[in-house]
């Protein structure tokens, strides 16, 4: 007795014991980690922009924003909407470059004589011009963050912006007043907003509408995307409908449930009043017969009294076994409701409308920003528009876009059936390779990012609450990459752009796997990527990674905007004068750049005879990489003495 005694006591009033402590919170630690990756990564790109002149792209994309700026019209390159220069223009507004509207010329000559002979500063004017990007790109990170939090929690956000500010290519082209990251990152945006719109769809889906036109204002390219981000639409308004009815059917089971357990248990209060008055009526009995004893009448009285009683009680008993099935039924009525064909047509038709408010959104932006530039949409190419046919000509008739981006279209088309050469692990051929983006990602993405892009993307498939996120975060990109593998220019990974930002998100997934050293090795892996960026500063431009023998072999294997993109005259410039002063130099520039603005003086080695060319012979590794003929000769009987930024060789004879 004293121990059972003892025992209760104990369970009901344990011994005091040291409180224990509670868990750290350290609700400052992910915005600061945030704050530092973006840090770093603005540090990285202003200094790259500071440092690299004009990449042959860039002068056409300044003149037709100065052009926007000045002339408030559409001439100039057509093949790519107005919106990725308008943003560039807006940096130009402060740079305010005196410009020429008269100057006769192509798009790429109009772009020279504004930087180089107009009186302008074209170190000044491209950082103004590349600083707007600079700031977009900073901003298409904290929508990896988002993206990635939304999926994993802040350490999942924390990995994904870690990938996407250490990221070479993401560093490299972010950093430059070209229109691939803006194009890709109004790509995500999109997507995350359609993934949010699974809880929000009236707020979100036409937000991912105006983020997909802003993607298609900006680059053609992203046309490949419009039937997945249709399809996104309809699939997450869908979801949003189903989980509104499921949370409605478990909130109308629970109600009537909850009333069928309340029927249930008055019945049974009703039969326990029942049983007790015939309990009574039995006790009422026993005493009546004891009373009866010395006043008879009084039993007699009793005893009917209690008759009665107990006729009562029968005829309760009954009526609460009756409530109890009946509560039991409602129960499990309220348990088997399901939508009937009405609600799933319902339900389809909203999912249509879903990705019609998408599909009307990406229509008005991209209006808009023809709009913008010219509110009464004159068009007049300065350049003849090439004619298309087939099939491809029925696509650009039905795109419900102004006639410029029509064009544009056309344009981009007459490209795709140009002969161009490509330069793939020091092969030299005409055409395109459809393995060259994948082989070109392999080289120039860091090695533990490559882990993580194909762990998360794993993860993302196989680990069940991260499986509806494969839909968002894998099929736009496998699509994407689709399309741009059938491309005809093998020029460089700026073509798949998307692919570090969108499996920057799914890497994040690899904390979701059930296993003790997942998150310690998911931080070792980003250590290395950052360890194997930062040693490439602050030559992002020709990144290859440590398998491939670092940026300075790069150019053994790929061309282009891979590794020499025109961005290291500058940089020649100083070592000329640094190291060579005085000296005979021979040319080969392949650039926007003007070379005697920056003071070099130099010759075309290949209109003069080899035995004239003595003393300094520079090549462009993209010119060397397709050399052939004279200049193969020359480079063949030279020697290689000094590597200008990994882009530019200087050879002697």
């Amino acid at each position: 007795m004293m121990a059972r005694e003892l025992h209760t006591v104990l369970d009901r009033e344990p011994l005091p014991t040291a409180p224990a402590r509670p868990p750290r919170r350290r609700p400052w630690l992910v915005p600061l980690l945030v704050c530092v990756l973006l840090a770093q990564m603005a540090v990285a790109m202003v200094t790259t922009a500071v440092q690299q002149t004009p990449t042959i792209d860039e002068p056409v994309y300044v003149a037709t924003a100065t052009d926007y700026l000045h002339e408030h019209r559409v001439r100039y390159n057509p093949e790519h909407p107005p919106l990725g220069k308008l943003v560039v223009a807006a940096g130009l507004a402060f740079a305010d470059p005196h410009y020429d509207p008269s100057f006769a010329g192509d798009q790429g000559q109009v772009g020279r004589h504004l930087l180089y002979e107009s009186g302008n500063d074209p170190w000044r004017v491209m950082l103004w011009a590349r600083l707007p990007v600079i700031a977009l790109t900073l901003a298409f990170g904290l929508v990896a963050f988002a993206f990635a939090r939304d999926l994993m929690g802040p350490p999942g956000g924390v990995v994904a912006l870690a990938l996407y500010a250490f990221s070479p290519d993401l560093i490299a082209h972010g950093s430059l007043a070209t229109l691939d990251v803006p194009a890709a990152g109004f790509l995500l945006t999109s997507v995350w907003l359609l993934w949010r719109a699974r809880r929000r769809p009236r707020l979100y889906v036409p937000l991912a509408g105006v983020a997909a036109g802003a993607a298609l204002a900006t680059k053609m390219s992203t046309l490949a995307a419009v039937p997945v981000l249709l399809a996104l639409a309809g699939w997450s308004v869908w979801r949003a409908d189903a989980d509104a009815d499921s949370d409605a059917g478990e909130r109308s089971a629970g109600g009537v449930a909850s009333a069928a357990e309340g029927a249930t248990g008055v019945a049974g209060g009703r039969a326990g009043v029942a049983k007790g008055a015939a309990a009574a009526a039995g006790g009422s009995e026993t005493v009546a017969k004891d009373v009866a004893a010395v006043a008879g009448g009084v039993a007699k009285g009793a005893a009917t009294v209690a008759g009665g009683s107990a006729a009562v009680a029968d005829d309760i008993t009954p009526v609460a076994g009756g409530v109890a099935p009946v509560a039991g039924g409602l129960a499990a009525v309220s348990g088997g409701v399901a939508p009937d064909a009405k609600t799933r047509r319902r339900a389809l038709l909203r999912a249509l409308g879903g990705a019609a408010v998408l599909a009307l959104g990406v229509v008005v932006v991209v209006w808009v920003s023809y709009l913008v530039v010219d509110p009464r949409l004159r068009w007049a190419p300065e350049e003849p528009v090439p004619v298309v046919h087939g099939l491809r000509a029925v696509l650009v008739d039905l795109l419900p876009f102004p006639e410029a981006y029509r064009d544009g279209m056309r344009v981009q088309f007459g490209f795709e059936d140009y002969p161009w050469q490509g330069f793939l692990f020091g092969r030299l051929y005409t055409g395109s390779l459809w393995y060259y983006l994948p082989a070109a990602l392999l080289v120039k993405t860091p090695l533990g990012m490559l882990a993580l892009w194909a762990a998360g993307a794993v993860a993302v498939v196989a680990v069940r609450r991260l499986r509806p996120a494969a839909p968002y975060l894998l099929v736009p990109t496998a699509v994407l990459l689709g399309a741009a593998m059938t491309g005809s220019r093998d020029f460089g990974t700026r073509y798949a752009i998307f692919v570090p930002m969108f499996l920057a998100v799914a890497a994040a997934g690899v904390l979701a796997v059930r296993w003790r050293w997942a998150a310690a090795l998911t931080g070792a892996l980003v250590l290395f990527v950052a360890g194997s960026s930062l040693r490439t500063y602050p030559f992002y431009l020709p990144y290859s990674n440590e398998a491939f023998g670092g940026p300075d072999q790069t150019h053994l294997r790929l061309h282009d905007s891979n590794v020499d993109w025109g961005q290291d005259l500058g940089r020649l410039a100083d070592r000329l004068r640094e190291r060579y002063p005085g000296e005979r130099i021979w040319l080969v520039y392949k650039g926007a750049g003007v070379p005697s603005y920056y003071g070099i003086e130099a010759a075309d080695p290949r209109k003069a005879p080899a035995a004239d060319v003595r003393g300094l012979l520079v090549v462009s590794d993209s010119a060397a990489a397709k050399a052939t003929g004279r200049l193969a000769e020359l480079i063949d009987s030279a020697r290689s003495i000094d590597h200008i930024g990994h882009s530019i060789t200087v050879y002697r004879r």
